[in-house]
């Protein structure tokens, strides 16, 4: 029998993961069902809608031939993303934060997060002077928005640079995208290492991460909490693995979407 410390300090029997039963019928290591739906706008040069269960984020990429000013004649390309949440998104009406005057701490963080997980796949040299800004509109949440949303993105981003090859702004043998990249989210509910969390996992995690990787299995970002007890190594490590196998069936099903023509 294996035996597990709980929160109190006391040694209790450890469940077997494959005998836990998640409120929406899932095992501890699956995924919520995720569809991609590529090309959903018909007037972005990339777009896909992208559901993680509840979750439904559409994402754009709009194609610019130039670069911001700072960047002109240095021969590089530039990647930028913003992220946003739609008034009735969730449970209760949030209002716009165009109408308040300000954008919000949490938006400016997770704009910035899509922005840095796109461009660790990106040579903007072989990008030439080109700047693709990626909108992440989130339509419904349920938990994992953020990890959705670079998810999806992923799939609007080759899509656009595509776009600009056609459209001779990129060279016909230039190779912009050097890996794939996707997230999920894992945490610990009850003891459990759990993947994918939906809104109701998320509010009583124990510790709650997000991570990011790449195509190859490497890691652009680690966002990991204790919300309550502190974890240890032994868990940070379940939760990492977690992490990059359902990062890895993400990666299949963005190669598909992709493969669709």
């Amino acid at each position: 029998m294996t035996l597990r410390p709980a929160q109190d300090g006391a040694l209790r029997p450890a469940k077997d993961s494959a005998d836990i039963v998640r409120a929406d019928g899932r095992a501890t290591g699956d995924l919520r069902p995720v569809t991609i739906e590529r090309g959903w706008s018909s007037q972005a040069e990339g777009s896909a809608l992208i559901s993680f269960g509840g979750t439904r984020v559409l994402c754009t990429a709009s194609f610019t031939n130039g670069v911001p000013r700072w960047l002109a004649g240095k021969g590089k390309g530039w990647i930028t993303a913003e992220y946003a949440m739609l008034p009735r998104a969730t449970n209760s009406r949030n209002d716009r934060e165009s109408v308040k005057g300000r954008i919000g701490g949490r938006t400016h963080e997770i704009s910035r997060l899509i922005g840095r997980a796109l461009r660790a796949v990106v040579d903007t040299k072989a990008l030439g002077e080109n700047t693709i800004v990626i909108d992440c509109d989130v339509l419904q949440a349920d938990g994992g928005t953020r990890t959705a949303a670079i998810t999806g993105a992923y799939v609007a981003l080759a899509d656009a640079i595509e776009w600009g090859r056609a459209h001779k702004f990129i060279g016909q043998k230039a190779t912009p995208l050097i890996d794939s990249v996707a997230a999920v989210s894992v945490g610990i509910i009850d003891g459990e290492p759990m993947l994918d969390l939906a809104y109701v996992e998320d509010v009583r995690a124990e510790t709650d991460m997000n991570v990011v990787v790449t195509g190859r299995g490497l890691f652009v970002e680690v966002q990991g909490t204790a919300e309550g007890a502190p974890f240890d190594k032994r868990e940070l490590d379940a939760l990492l693995e977690l992490g990059v196998a359902g990062c890895a069936e993400l990666r299949d099903l963005q190669t598909a979407s992709l493969a669709a023509g």
